[in-house]
């Protein structure tokens, strides 16, 4: 390996990492919180974008991910990927965790975040995934 292909393949992860997104559900409470209570979807949302500084992944703060049974709830999407929708995060202890499924997600040369390598709280957390738009099923 060269020194130009390690620079293009830097140039390559930082392109894929500046076209994947964290969306982090900013309305999200547990039905105990009260709810008048600082919404802890937001602490995550706020968690999640600084844990986010100098990676290239962008945050996103949404409404609602109308997965309110299993909030706190997060999506991860990139360009020609699958788009990967969680639940049960921690404000506190979580957003590290969406960061690195973002970055494996951006690496994927299958547009599938691999199961490897996944934070524990990404595997269990796991709500749906969602194909590309682009996404053709294989035939038989």
């Amino acid at each position: 390996m060269t020194l130009t292909d390690i620079a293009q393949n830097d140039d390559q992860d930082i392109e894929a990492l500046t076209s994947t997104t964290i969306y982090v559900c900013i309305t999200c409470r547990r039905a105990s919180d009260p709810e008048n209570a600082p919404r802890p979807g937001l602490a995550l949302a706020r968690a999640t974008a600084r844990a986010a500084e100098g990676t290239g992944v962008t945050v996103r703060q949404v409404r609602c991910l109308a997965n309110c049974n299993r909030a706190l709830s997060a999506a991860v999407r990139c360009d020609g990927a699958w788009t990967y929708v969680f639940g049960g995060l921690e404000a506190g202890t979580d957003a590290e965790a969406l960061i690195e499924g973002a970055r494996l997600l951006a690496r994927a040369a299958d547009g599938v975040m691999p199961w490897r390598g996944r934070p524990e709280v990404l595997k269990r957390g796991l709500i749906a995934r969602v194909p590309p738009m682009d996404f053709e099923e294989e035939s038989e």
